[in-house]
């Protein structure tokens, strides 16, 4: 019987919710810099209203706090499930937004139930209206957050024989170490070169089978590979979320048969709040790169 009072503000709360989002990515096409990208409110404010209309249906069953916490956890797992049959979102992508929408669903569904308690319907409505105003104004201003993740490793040859490792190695065949990419999300197993030299193409091959392209706009043997990526996958883990705009290996010589490999690249990302996802986006970016480059080592020790 409770279960039935209880499942109906679930759906109303996540068919707002898809209205919502609906709404701020209409708005957003009219924007240029704001054009597709999920932004702040769609994954803080937005769930803090589903939150809230709950608790508003709920502000008469007499629900504990664990009851709201238990209720709340499940929807935003509806969201979730809505995220990935309606808004055709990855799985590995769900995987990494969960933590924060539910976070926020439950929030707000414990501040709805402060809300609602007193009665305040007036002041109630205010709140509940600045924040939808607040979705609205952010769809608008958002722009996508460019950054750059940097990683070195000590390799125990001279520059020359890293170098031709670094433009295109053969495939890297040992398991994989970093959690998301044993849960399925594609790691690099290749990179192949045209030429070897600046202007030609270079193709880094993940395990799915997809190929990012390419150009190699720096080439300093021994020294410096810089690329610029021309063209990427269409997958829905990474399309609409982040674009990867540029790599670059450093080689330095240490003076002592050893050489300071760095690994730099540089993306977009178009969902926010930034310091939430920069967080995961700068993690998979340091385990590609280390993946890589412990192959690079291994390589190049081998033939010393």
């Amino acid at each position: 019987m409770k279960t039935q009072k209880i499942v109906p503000a679930l759906i109303i709360a996540n068919v707002f919710a898809l209205i919502i989002i609906g709404i701020t990515k209409w708005i957003s096409l009219y924007s240029s810099d704001a054009a597709g990208i999920f932004v702040f409110s769609d994954f803080v404010i937005v769930p803090m209203l589903m939150g809230m209309i709950t608790a508003y249906s709920w502000r008469d069953f007499d629900l504990t706090g664990l009851e709201y916490a238990k209720y709340s956890i499940w929807n935003a797992f509806i969201a979730i499930a809505c995220a990935y049959f309606f808004l055709d979102e990855g799985y590995i992508c769900l995987i990494i937004v969960s933590p924060l929408l539910a976070g926020f669903v439950i929030a707000g569904a414990f501040l709805g139930k402060a809300m609602f308690r007193n009665n305040g319907n007036r002041m109630n409505v205010s709140i509940f209206s600045l924040l939808l105003l607040i979705t609205i104004a952010d769809s608008i201003t958002a722009a996508p957050y460019e950054n750059e993740v940097s990683d070195t490793m000590i390799i125990n040859a001279p520059p020359e024989k890293v170098w031709p490792y670094v433009v295109a190695y053969e495939p890297i065949k040992e398991k994989e170490e970093y959690w998301l990419f044993r849960v399925g999300m594609p790691s690099p197993v290749q990179s192949t070169a045209e030429a070897y030299c600046e202007g030609a193409g270079r193709k880094c091959i993940f395990s799915n089978g997809y190929t990012f392209d390419e150009k190699m706009t720096v080439f300093k043997p021994a020294e410096d590979l810089t690329f610029d990526i021309v063209n990427q996958p269409r997958d829905p883990e990474i399309m609409g979320h982040i674009d990867i705009l540029r790599g670059q290996f450093i080689l330095k010589d240490n003076g002592d048969g050893t050489t300071t490999l760095t690994g730099n690249s540089w993306y977009r990302l178009y969902v926010m709040p930034s310091w939430y996802f920069d967080a995961w986006a700068s993690s998979v970016t340091r385990n590609v790169h280390l993946r890589v480059m412990e192959h690079i080592k291994k390589l190049s020790e081998k033939n010393v």
